[in-house]
Formats: C-alpha cells, sequence, structure tokens
C-alpha cells in the first residue's frame, strides 16, 4: 500500500516565523470548520517551554492565516494542574450541545490530565476542566451520544502498569464524570511499526460503515522513536469494537520539516476536515513538534483502504 496522504506543496503551512510573537513552535493543531474557514487551535511552545492554545483562521486551510493576538486557552494562575501549559488539542462540533467541545491535555507536576473545553466560535472559551486525572492524553470526543452515553477516546497510563500504552474509551452522561477505561486498540508486539505505543490522531470521523480512526503509532529503533499514521475502522453502535485495523501505515516522516526538528522523525495529527463537495479529507498534523503541515486523501480512497484491511485476530 502507498501511502495514501498527499503532503501539500506549500508545507509547512505555519512556522513559528508566521507567529505575531516570538515563539519556540507552533504544531499540532485542533481543525474545524467555522463560518466558511477553517479554523485551526495551535500548540504554540514559548521559549520558556510552557504551551498554549492559539487559533488561526483561514478562507482556503492552506495559507493567508490570519493568527489571534492572545491564546485561547492558557495556564491560569493557581490552577496547578495546568502549571506547565496546554498541548495537542483535538476539537468537535456537537449538534446536542450547540457547540464545539475541545479536548486537550493539561500538563501540571502531577503528569498530564484530559482537560475540556467548550467554544462556540473560537473567540471564547468556557473551561470545564480536568475530567480523567493524571497521567492520561491524547482524548477526542466523539460527536454525538452512543448509548445515550458520550464517549471519550484516550490513552492512560497510570494504573495500567503496560510499557506499551493504547487506545482506550470512557463514558459520560454529562462530560464530567467518566466511566473506567475500556481498552480498545493496543499496539502491535514485535517489529511491527505500531509497536511501542499507539493514540487516536483527530476525533473520528463518522461513516457509514463505521467510525473512522486516524491514529499515531510508534516505533523504537536504535536511533530513535519513529512516529507514522494508520487507520481503524470502529463499529457504530459499540465504539470499543475494532472493526478493521490496516497493517501498513499511511503516512509516515520521509521530508525535511518531518525528519528534522524539536522531536525528529514525528508525524501528528490532531485536526481533520472532510471537505465533502470535493470527496477530499484535509489531516493537519505536527511535523517534527516545530511546524504544522498539511495532507491530503481521497475519502473513498481511505474507506476503501480500511474497508479491506484484516478484522482483528
Amino acid at each position: 500500500m502507498t501511502e495514501l496522504f498527499r503532503r501539500h506543496p506549500d508545507n509547512p503551512i505555519l512556522t513559528a516565523a508566521d507567529w505575531p510573537a516570538t515563539v519556540n513552535a507552533v504544531f499540532n493543531p485542533a481543525a474545524v470548520e467555522l463560518d466558511g474557514e477553517t479554523v485551526l487551535l495551535a500548540r504554540v511552545e514559548m521559549r520558556t517551554g510552557v504551551s498554549h492554545l492559539t487559533v488561526a483562521r483561514s478562507a482556503n486551510g492552506v495559507d493567508d492565516w490570519r493568527i489571534d493576538e492572545t491564546p485561547l486557552l492558557a495556564p491560569v494562575d493557581g490552577r496547578i494542574e495546568e502549571l506547565w501549559g496546554f498541548e495537542d488539542a483535538r476539537a468537535v462540533w456537537v449538534d446536542e450541545l450547540d457547540t464545539h467541545v475541545i479536548s486537550c491535555t493539561a500538563y501540571g507536576p502531577a503528569g498530564p490530565s484530559v482537560f475540556l473545553a467548550t467554544s462556540k466560535d473560537f473567540r471564547s472559551v468556557e473551561r470545564l476542566g480536568v475530567v480523567i486525572a493524571p497521567e492520561d492524553k491524547n482524548a477526542a470526543l466523539l460527536p454525538e451520544r452512543v448509548g445515550g452515553k458520550w464517549i471519550l477516546y484516550h490513552r492512560p497510563t497510570s494504573g495500567f502498569g503496560s510499557s506499551t500504552p493504547g487506545i482506550s474509551l470512557s463514558r459520560s452522561d454529562d462530560l464530567r464524570s467518566w466511566s473506567p477505561p475500556e481498552t480498545v486498540m493496543d499496539p502491535r508486539a514485535g517489529a511491527w511499526w505500531d509497536s511501542l505505543r499507539i493514540g487516536i490522531g483527530p476525533p473520528l470521523l463518522k461513516t457509514e460503515h463505521g467510525w473512522l480512526l486516524v491514529y499515531h503509532g510508534v516505533k523504537e529503533t536504535v536511533s530513535g522513536a519513529i512516529y507514522r499514521l494508520g487507520l481503524a475502522l470502529l463499529d457504530l453502535d459499540d465504539p470499543a469494537r475494532v472493526l478493521r485495523r490496516a497493517d501498513e501505515w499511511v503516512l509516515g516522516p520521509r521530508e525535511t520539516y518531518e525528519r528534522s526538528g524539536d522531536v525528529p522523525n514525528a508525524l501528528f495529527p490532531c485536526g481533520l476536515i472532510h471537505d465533502r463537495a470535493a470527496g477530499e479529507l484535509r489531516l493537519y498534523y505536527g511535523g517534527a513538534d516545530t511546524t504544522i503541515c498539511l495532507a491530503t486523501a481521497s475519502f473513498d480512497e481511505v474507506l476503501e483502504t480500511v474497508l479491506a484491511a484484516p478484522e482483528p485476530g
């Protein structure tokens, strides 16, 4: 299988040099469509090492970005759980709530935790706060209830006793109290490209065949970790059940902006937009934890690929 996602020729589409303030890096953005524009909620790492989340807007989702002067979500004095910043947002529009739900990682002395907030317009934000205690991260909400419950995918590490953490989900009535994690998908043992750890990428996309999952998988090598992207399909009515999982990665680090940076050989996607008119998926990802990049793929080709993948053994 060749790489399904094609890099945009203008990559990276956003860098630290584009920011209105001096920053170290911009990467791993959430992505939504709002009022005819593409809105990215980017992780911005300051030269202190602490990250916050700032909005960038573009009419075409590629260039002419308008970047907000102030962060949408930044640490608040006295909140120890967010003392060291916010990282790696995902965002999804929820019809029932008439708002976007933002999930991200809040980082404090106890470790990373899952933090939720809401925003209608990405100009103001309402904090729900930490909903899953450390250590936990890589969280995204399904855009609708399943079986009467909200579903949150995430990656717990504390108490799991595993050196190779995978993807889990929890359920909730109110977005604040969540059930114990249920294992959804684990890393594959041995020499596989996703053998060290895995985590969700952007929020899952609903299709007639199941929830489409783009995930990152990590393999440890003698020269360090390599982050690549894979596909899986989950059951619409039982979102803890994996229907299909592609054997091969669909995008891996190749270009200089993916190979070289603060975290070399790392692709990390947090945003996915389905352009139905064009029949295209637009994937926004961090390149080497340093820049923001874009790759596109045919929606039909992605679906055909995952439907042809093996059922889990």
